[in-house]
């Protein structure tokens, strides 16, 4: 791994916040990713299941955890499984964990091979009544998709039909929210590299340049603080390509006169960045864009004071709304008279502003989390307004990434350049 150990206390307190709300006679499976194939001998690049790590810290495939809090064996109530090396994995892949380092990555103490789960599990089950199983339930999940889990899940099912089974997604969908403090220096070190990839990127853009160009200093950027790379695939939306939300074709040249649209973030210890900037391709901001880019910083900063104790996602949305709708006058694109005979149903802010203005965020970029929960302590939120003008051009979002605390919230990204005169700023010392 090329990220920094973190400390394996992490995922102990993980695992016994999971193991608490077990009820007796309970085991809980998880399993890891697999490496996905592409065309003939080719595969992608393996990226774990996240409630894995987030229980273990082991970023390998074949990989199994099960969780028997109420076993009366200690040694059985956390069992991790993973691969074996052997000789030809040595020449062909390099060596995989030993027991030894997986007990030291991920506190779990007993450690056996991957070909052993099957008959351990079969030894075990009649000593089980209940399995929790863990699954995708993320609502924008591809539900097409049939994943190990899934797999693993169907195949005990049918091989032990008569086993209550019990979802282990919302218990821990609960507490993933809440980021403990390891959680929250790795997305700090995410943030620190994205940093630096921004000022990267304000340092060589220039007209005449092309999206790519700019995504490439990017990932250069990433890789040499030891990140695996992009959080996801990066938008390098110049000019009228910013009023499309999802641009990752980062193809065109970036022409004088107009904006850049980023929304890039790099992931390091499988933790995720997440955040937008719009820049001048010339350093200097129209006076039209300098006005819509204040409105969409009105509408951040005014989203940005209610993410805190107590509020919810849904009031969130909704004095947000209100807010663009002001903002959306002020630039003469709606007028009162509009918005008083609009649907409800349909508001015509949506036009203008069609996106959601936060999500969670962790490991997962868009991170799992109580869909109506009252906002907390420890729960960290990207804050994400936008506004594009189709007929202008012109699409301005600004990201940063908040956590919750007791007494308000942190901006994670304070010490990234916002400001319209920061930006300017930048902009001119980079030239």
């Amino acid at each position: 791994m090329r990220y920094q150990k973190i400390p394996n206390t992490l995922f102990v307190k993980n695992r016994s916040k999971i193991s608490k709300e077990l009820e007796s006679g309970a085991m809980a499976i998880l399993c890891s990713n697999e490496v996905l194939p592409t065309n003939a001998d080719g595969h992608m690049n393996f990226k774990q299941n996240s409630d894995l790590f987030y229980l273990t810290g082991i970023d390998q495939e074949d990989t199994y955890l099960i969780l028997q809090p109420h076993h009366p064996i200690e040694d059985n109530r956390e069992i991790l499984f993973i691969r074996e090396t052997n000789d030809h994995l040595k020449v062909w892949e390099g060596e995989k964990l030993t027991k030894d380092q997986a007990r030291d990555i991920s506190g779990i103490q007993k450690v056996l091979w991957s070909h052993q789960f099957e008959s351990y599990l079969e030894r075990a089950s009649s000593e089980v009544e209940v399995f929790y199983f863990n699954a995708n339930e993320h609502d924008g999940r591809n539900t097409a998709f049939v994943s190990k889990t899934d797999q693993l899940n169907k195949e005990i099912q049918e091989k032990y039909p008569l086993h209550s089974v019990k979802r282990l997604a919302p218990i821990l969908t609960k507490h993933r929210a809440i980021k403990e403090p390891e959680e929250i220096e790795s997305l700090k070190k995410a943030l620190e590299v994205t940093k630096r990839g921004f000022l990267r990127l304000a340092d060589k853009l220039k007209p005449g340049m092309m999206e790519f160009e700019l995504e490439a200093h990017l990932t250069h950027e990433f890789l040499m603080n030891r990140s695996r790379g992009h959080a996801f695939p990066p938008i390098m939306a110049s000019g009228k390509n910013a009023c499309v939300l999802h641009y990752i074709t980062n193809n065109e040249e970036c022409k004088e006169g107009d904006l850049i649209l980023m929304d890039f973030g790099a992931e390091y210890a499988n933790y995720n960045a997440d955040i937008t900037r719009c820049l001048p391709v010339n350093g200097t901001f129209s006076p039209r864009q300098k006005e819509v880019y204040q409105a969409a910083l009105n509408v951040f900063h005014f989203a940005k004071e209610r993410i805190v104790k107590g509020n919810t996602m849904t009031e969130l949305r909704k004095s947000t709304a209100q807010k663009m709708e002001e903002e959306l006058i002020n630039l003469g694109l709606l007028n009162k008279e509009q918005i008083a005979e609009q649907d409800p149903n349909s508001p015509l802010y949506r036009k203008y502003f069609p996106h959601g203005v936060s999500h969670y965020l962790g490991l997962d970029v868009h991170d799992v989390g109580p869909k109506y929960a009252t906002f907390e302590p420890g729960m960290v939120f990207t804050c994400e307004p936008g506004i594009y003008i189709q007929d202008e051009g012109i699409g301005i979002r600004l990201e940063n990434d908040i956590l919750i605390t007791e007494e308000g919230n942190i901006d994670l990204c304070a010490d990234i350049p916002l400001e319209i005169t920061e930006i300017e700023d930048l902009m001119r010392q980079q030239a």
